[in-house]
């Protein structure tokens, strides 16, 4: 097999070894007509996913030194359906937490919403409007521990408000951790989210804004603006082009993926600002 020129999105070998034993688990598991021949790198289904996410582009237009991008989305897909992508990111996420030394259960956690545009090829039954930020599209409601990593993520139409995607992303939450009991959130969310979460065992409390003019990071909510930025440099998440809502938040655990697994082996990301050696002319 001839060897590719790498692309800046491709994992590293460091990066590989984290997250390399989930795959070899779910290929071992395989089983049935046609899982008996092994003909694809399970590593440059990663790279091809990751170039995706990175870059922004349909699938469709993935270079031809990737594998076939039909055969590329249908791992995608399979890895979103059977949970595999979630066991990425969950692995990930808790060798983060613990290399900050956290243990790998957080006990806080902040929730917020974000409404972005969506491309003509989501149906105008997965997609609505939202009024309050003139958008329409989809909308993320996350929630991050207190290090600015997902706990839970859930995908709508933009006219769902934040506190009905709050309260089944509470639902989440507690299934997925049942030790977090305190969860910051925003003014926007409505009374009936304090009850929710109390039913629960969480204690949802409202960060209010100050009163003086001009901005101020929000105590204990600011860092979830900071997975919204991450998010944002995906260029496959500045929109949101997926078909199903399940794969959109498929492309979110992606990214943190890529965010933590650099984190971890200490690599930068990438930038993709054009660097010039032109000098800054002074006025």
């Amino acid at each position: 097999m001839s060897v590719r020129r790498p692309y800046r999105s491709d994992v590293s070998d460091a990066r590989w070894a984290l997250i390399e034993p989930v795959f070899a688990a779910w290929r071992a598991r395989r089983t049935g007509p046609g899982t008996a021949a092994r003909v694809h790198d399970l590593r440059e289904i990663v790279n091809a996913i990751l170039y995706v996410n990175r870059t922004g582009i349909p699938w469709e237009y993935l270079p031809h030194d990737f594998p076939l991008y039909k055969t590329v989305y249908d791992y995608y897909a399979k890895w979103e359906a059977d949970g595999t992508t979630q066991q990425v990111h969950a692995l990930l996420r808790d060798k983060t937490r613990r290399s900050h030394g956290r243990s790998a259960q957080p006990i806080a956690a902040v929730i917020d919403a974000q409404s972005v545009k969506t491309s003509a090829n989501v149906a105008e039954t997965s997609q609505g409007i939202d009024a309050g930020k003139k958008i329409k599209g989809r909308k993320r409601h996350v929630i991050t521990d207190t290090l600015d990593l997902v706990l839970a993520v859930l995908v709508t139409a933009a006219n769902v408000h934040d506190t009905v995607g709050g309260k089944l992303l509470l639902d989440d939450l507690a299934a997925a951790h049942p030790s977090v009991s305190k969860v910051w959130a925003d003014g926007g969310y409505q009374s009936s989210i304090f009850n929710h979460g109390a039913g629960l065992g969480i204690d949802v409390e409202v960060v209010q804004r100050p009163r003086t003019k001009g901005f101020e990071p929000l105590p204990k909510r600011w860092v979830i603006e900071w997975t919204f930025g991450w998010l944002m440099q995906h260029r496959r998440l500045a929109r949101d082009y997926e078909a199903l809502p399940q794969r959109s938040r498929a492309m979110i655990h992606w990214a943190m993926a890529n965010k933590m697994s650099r984190a971890l082996t200490g690599e930068s990301a990438p930038t993709w600002r054009i660097e010039t050696d032109i000098p800054l002319i002074s006025a």
